[in-house]
């Protein structure tokens, strides 16, 4: 049996659902759920503003630190949901079934991005001390070892993306469990589609920072172009864009490492209650 994560459920109220609500905003508050009184539970509320923040990010991304901090926070939050034994019972198994197959593709795809990355960094590294000896056979090794790791994340863009729909197939089941399973089933989409955009932007990042060091004419002429003294020479500028563009790369990896180990745990942690309502539901 899979190892149980006991939480407390201790969410505060948002400002909008306070009990300084006005009443006229009442009706619309008491029928967001059958299954789980807003009275009693306010983790309804929450997990649709956690949604709306991660989706939202994911359209207009800004920092790639955020935008991990919004899907960490939807994680806590459906974490929250499936301690409730009302949420646990609205699961049938079919439902159960699927949602573990979309959470353990999506902790699988983050897995494979931290590996990735740690590649990547350790590849950016070496291209940045390579233009600083001037060596110009590293610096290749490094750009072309950046590349594969560049199309990696490509390919995990793409599979995340193709998890960035909710799934339409109805259950058949009660209210409660129809509300419930579109929840998961909706965190899970824009998680997907979250995803989709940090590993696409990281990908572009390096593949931006490839481009540079192609741009410097290959190899040999970069090497001679580094010996150079001339600040107004074309090769020491192209060399000095290729700089920052690692430089920028680097910090963007060293913002997300964080980050990303926490969301990683996040997805197993929801897997891992999916699996614990999976056992006792059998």
């Amino acid at each position: 049996m899979a190892p149980s994560f006991a939480r407390s459920i201790s969410f505060p109220l948002s400002p909008s659902r306070s009990k300084t609500t006005p009443p006229a905003a009442a009706p619309a508050y008491h029928a967001r759920s059958i299954s789980l009184p807003c009275r009693s539970h306010p983790i309804l509320a929450h997990l649709h503003t956690h949604i709306r923040a991660v989706r939202s990010w994911a359209q207009d991304p800004t920092s790639v630190a955020s935008g991990l901090a919004h899907v960490d926070a939807l994680h806590s939050a459906l974490g929250e949901l499936l301690d409730l034994s009302e949420a646990q019972a609205a699961l049938s198994a079919a439902a159960n079934d699927r949602l573990l197959d979309a959470f353990l593709r999506l902790a699988d795809a983050h897995g494979s991005f931290q590996e990735t990355v740690v590649a990547l960094k350790q590849d950016v590294a070496e291209a940045l001390a390579a233009i600083r000896r001037r060596d110009g056979v590293r610096l290749a090794s490094a750009v072309r070892s950046q590349r594969k790791a560049g199309k990696e994340l490509a390919r995990l863009s793409a599979a995340a993306r193709e998890g960035a729909r909710p799934s339409r197939l109805g259950f058949g089941g009660s209210a409660a469990e129809v509300e419930v399973t579109g929840l998961l089933m909706e965190s899970a989409a824009v998680t997907a589609a979250a995803s989709a955009t940090l590993f696409n932007t990281v990908a572009s990042m390096s593949a931006s920072a490839s481009a540079a060091a192609c741009s410097c004419r290959k190899t040999a002429a970069l090497v001679c172009l580094i010996k150079k003294t001339s600040a107004t020479s074309e090769e020491e500028k192209e060399t000095v864009a290729l700089t920052e563009r690692l430089e920028e790369l680097e910090e963007c990896i060293d913002e997300l490492e964080n980050g990303s180990d926490k969301v990683f745990r996040s997805l197993v942690q929801t897997r891992v209650a999916l699996l614990n309502i999976h056992t006792h539901i059998f």
